[in-house]
C-alpha cells in the first residue's frame, strides 16, 4: 500500500465567530481576514512539512488547486510542486491537480507539468480534476454548461501535446492553436494520471476508458465512503476493467498518538475547527446549476458540500467519538489508527491513502508529531496490504544515481561577490 503526506495549506487564524459572521469560507470570504505578513510563516511551514513528510518515507507529497478561498490556500499548485521537486528527492509529486479547464491555453498545464517532471527526475503525478463549483463556476467564471465539454478537450489537447514529438495545430471547439510544439517535454511519456473526484458516475466511465486512477477526495470519512466506492469498483466491473487496487485513492483525516485519550486532548480542537470553519461553504456555492450531470443527480450522488443538512455540516455537531466511529477521522493510539486503516484498506479496496496529518489549525509541531508516529509505527504494519498487485499508478522517476544533486549555495566573501574555483 502506498502512503501520500497531502496539505491542503488552510488558513490557521480564521476567528472565533466565523461561521456566525460570515455566510462562507469559499469564493466571497471577506479578505481582511487574510494576512499577508502571517501568510510568510504559514506558507514556509506547510513546506516544512511537505519536506519533513519525504524525510520519514511518505510515498508522495500531495498538494492541489483552490481559488478565493481560506480551505486552501493554493492557488497555483504547480509553484508548490516546483519547489517540492527542488528540494526532495525520492518522494512523488502529487499534484492533484490543477484544473485543466481554467486554463486557456491547456498547453500551458502541459508545459508546467514537464518543467515539474524534469526537475524532479520524473518523479511527477498529474492530477486532472474537473474543479469544485465553487473554484471554477463561481470564482473562475467558467460557464457550468460548458465545463466538461472544455475539460475533456483540454484533456485530450495535453495528452497529445505529450505525446505528439511534430509541430501540430489543433482546431477544437474551445481551443484553437495554430502551433503546438511542447518544450519542454516530460521525462514519463505522459506521467501517470489521477483523477479526482466526488463522485460524477463520468469521471468513473472516463477512469476505466483511459485506465486511470480514481482519486476519492472526500471529507465524510471512509465510512461513507465505502459505499461510494463500492459503487465505483462495480462500474469498472461492468466496464470490463480488471480489479487492481492502485487504481483507487482515498483521502482521510488521520491523526495518532500515544493513547486514544492523548489524541482527543490533543486534536479534538483542530478537528472542529477544519469541520466548523474550513468546510463552512455557502451551500448556493457548491453546485451551479448544470454543474452535476443528469447522470450523477439520477444515481443521488450530491456535493459533500451541498446543503445544511450534509454529512459535512453534520460533522460539527458530532462527538469526538463518533467522529471516529462515523470514519471522519480515523484518530487514537498506533494500535487504534492501524485498525482502522484496515478497515479503510480493505473495506474501500484502495492501494494509495492520501494521508491528511495536518488540518485546520494545527500547529507544526504538532503535525510533526502525529505524521511521525504514522510514518514509524503505522505504515510498517499497514504497508503490506494488497502486495500481490502490482502499482501501474506511480511514477517511474530515472535511475537515483543518474539525477541531478541540488547543490547548496555558494558562501559569498564579505564583500558579497561569490567566490568559486573549476
Amino acid at each position: 500500500m502506498k502512503f501520500h503526506w497531502f496539505n491542503l495549506m488552510p488558513w490557521p487564524h480564521l476567528p472565533d465567530d466565523f461561521t456566525t459572521r460570515y455566510r462562507s469560507v469559499w469564493v466571497d470570504v471577506d479578505s481582511r481576514l487574510f494576512d499577508a505578513r502571517k501568510a510568510n510563516q504559514v506558507y514556509n511551514d506547510y513546506l516544512d512539512l511537505l519536506e519533513f513528510a519525504e524525510e520519514l518515507g511518505y510515498d508522495g507529497l500531495g498538494i492541489n488547486e483552490h481559488h478565493q478561498n481560506a480551505y486552501g490556500l493554493m492557488p497555483s499548485p504547480q509553484l508548490m510542486a516546483a519547489t517540492l521537486a527542488r528540494r526532495t528527492r525520492d518522494a512523488s509529486i502529487l499534484l492533484l491537480g490543477q484544473s485543466l479547464a481554467l486554463y486557456d491555453p491547456p498547453t500551458r498545464v502541459a508545459e508546467e507539468m514537464a518543467m515539474i517532471d524534469c526537475i524532479s527526475g520524473g518523479r511527477l503525478i498529474s492530477g486532472f480534476p474537473v474543479g469544485s463549483s465553487m473554484d471554477d463556476n463561481y470564482a473562475c467564471g467558467v460557464n457550468p454548461a460548458t465545463l466538461r465539454e472544455k475539460y475533456l478537450e483540454a484533456h485530450d489537447l495535453v495528452k497529445r501535446a505529450w505525446a505528439d514529438p511534430d509541430v501540430f495545430a489543433w482546431n477544437g471547439k474551445h481551443y484553437k492553436l495554430r502551433y503546438v510544439n511542447l518544450w519542454p517535454r516530460p521525462i514519463q511519456t505522459p506521467p501517470p494520471i489521477w483523477i479526482p473526484g466526488g463522485g460524477s458516475i463520468e469521471t468513473w466511465d472516463f477512469c476505466a476508458a483511459h485506465h486511470y486512477n480514481y482519486s476519492y477526495l472526500s471529507f465524510q470519512g471512509y465510512v461513507r465512503g465505502a459505499q461510494l466506492m463500492e459503487g465505483f469498483w462495480r462500474r469498472m466491473e461492468t466496464l470490463g476493467q480488471e480489479f487492481n487496487p492502485y487504481q483507487a485513492a482515498f483521502a482521510q483525516q488521520i491523526c495518532v498518538a500515544e493513547t486514544d485519550a492523548e489524541a482527543q486532548r490533543l486534536y479534538e480542537k483542530h478537528a472542529r475547527y477544519f469541520f466548523s470553519r474550513c468546510l463552512h461553504v455557502h451551500p448556493g456555492f457548491a453546485d451551479a446549476p448544470g454543474y452535476p450531470t443528469e447522470a450523477t443527480i439520477r444515481a443521488g450522488l450530491t456535493s459533500q458540500m451541498a446543503g445544511q443538512s450534509s454529512a459535512l455540516n453534520q460533522a460539527t455537531t458530532l462527538s469526538w467519538r463518533e467522529m471516529i466511529d462515523l470514519g471522519f477521522l480515523v484518530a487514537g493510539s498506533v494500535d487504534s489508527v492501524c485498525e482502522q486503516i484496515e478497515k479503510l484498506a480493505l473495506g474501500l479496496k484502495c492501494g494509495h491513502l492520501v494521508c491528511l496529518l495536518h488540518f485546520g489549525d494545527m500547529p507544526n509541531e504538532l503535525c510533526r508529531y502525529s505524521s511521525e508516529l504514522f510514518a514509524r509505527r503505522v505504515i510498517p504494519k499497514t504497508r503490506p496490504f494488497w502486495d500481490e498487485y502490482t502499482d501501474h499508478w506511480s511514477p517511474q522517476p530515472m535511475p537515483r544515481e543518474t539525477r541531478a544533486v541540488p547543490r547548496a549555495p555558494s558562501r559569498g566573501a564579505p564583500n558579497g561577490s561569490a567566490k568559486t574555483t573549476p
